[in-house]
């Protein structure tokens, strides 16, 4: 099966995509710069110009899609002419240079009035609707494919569906052979290494935090989830991580007829993570700490080995048959002991001594 992989700007990183371009099936990216807005913490500012031309090394360029799914926008980014302006300007450049195909939105007022301002840009451009759409039935898939319809951005070639189908087989079959039956050109993507709580509640509030902190609010997101949020969930609870709807390298084949890809992500992990992340993936196996291959869990790895290769075979069937009634059940808890060990202490809340 096929990968969806980030991008960076890293040499040793973009040689390993090269390498292994045969099994990618889309790159992503996100830009730091002001005028495209992203779901992740933006942490420093970089050359377009710079970005462009490493994205043009690369042997996947044109199947490039930018990351504009930040959870909202603030109000003139809808309605101000120069801020549209500024956007259309950066998709332009991309064009240009053979570095896009599409967009991915979480948005639709933004995509709205981007197709308002310049609907000659936006058909040159697919719309790919972000997995924080959270669609996981065909309606969902209907009214959202209908939104980008009602633009004129492109309708997408692929779509990701909602992390929790990782662990819902009958739904995701039956999703999956309703939309290829509706719509037989559409590739279906599966996020692979995520790793938050399963069906996390705190993950809308987080994306709009993130929104905020993108658009000069003074938000410490980390340290909301940490004292608050998953972070001390997962920290007071270890167990809970195998409840996570991740899908491990050695389970990717148990999806075929389901999905057409996997995506990976963690691209503010650096090119370390995602070089290791990608090589798993590609070779199907991983020896080692499950943890250093998961982007929202990653923070635990430092503090707890949970060894991949000690992880029995029925793993995914066992997990996917979860009723997620904790109380009744030992088996989580059981394997964290029988094939994780603590490296060091959890990580304090603000107001811990």
């Amino acid at each position: 099966m096929k990968l969806e992989v980030p991008f960076l700007p890293d040499e040793d990183y973009i040689a390993l995509l090269n390498r292994h371009a045969a099994h990618i099936e889309a790159v992503h990216y996100g830009l730091p710069v002001d005028a495209v807005q992203d779901a992740r913490v933006r942490l420093r500012r970089a050359d377009l110009d710079a970005f462009v031309e490493a994205l043009r090394r690369t042997r996947v360029a044109g199947r490039c899609y930018l990351l504009m799914n930040s959870r909202f926008h603030l109000q003139d980014s809808y309605l101000d002419d120069g801020r549209l302006e500024r956007t259309v300007g950066v998709l332009q450049r991309l064009l240009s240079a053979g570095v896009v195909r599409g967009i991915v939105f979480a948005d639709a007022y933004f995509l709205a009035a981007l197709s308002h301002f310049s609907p000659q840009t936006a058909r040159e451009l697919e719309a790919v609707p972000s997995i924080n759409f959270m669609i996981d039935d065909i309606h969902k898939l209907q009214e959202t494919l209908g939104i980008v319809d009602d633009t004129a951005f492109r309708l997408p070639r692929k779509i990701i569906l909602d992390r929790s189908l990782n662990r819902r087989p009958e739904a995701l079959a039956r999703l999956a052979e309703e939309s290829r039956r509706r719509w037989p050109e559409l590739r279906i993507g599966l996020l692979a290494n995520e790793g938050c709580l399963y069906q996390c509640p705190f993950k809308l509030t987080h994306d709009a935090l993130i929104a905020l902190a993108n658009q000069a609010a003074a938000v410490d997101t980390f340290r909301i989830n940490r004292d608050l949020g998953c972070v001390r969930v997962l920290s007071d609870q270890p167990r809970r991580l195998f409840r996570s709807p991740f899908i491990r390298p050695e389970d990717v084949k148990r999806y075929a007829g389901r999905a057409d890809f996997v995506k990976l992500c963690g691209r503010t992990l650096g090119p370390a993570f995602l070089g290791r992340v990608l090589q798993a993936y590609v070779a199907g196996r991983y020896t080692g700490n499950l943890l250093e291959l998961m982007d929202s869990m990653h923070w635990m790895a430092p503090l707890r080995h949970v060894a991949n290769e000690c992880l029995p075979a029925d793993f995914l069937e066992r997990l996917s048959a979860c009723d997620g009634n904790c109380g009744d059940c030992g088996y989580c808890g059981d394997l964290l002991e029988r094939c994780g060990r603590l490296l060091a202490p959890a990580i304090p809340r603000r107001s811990d001594p």
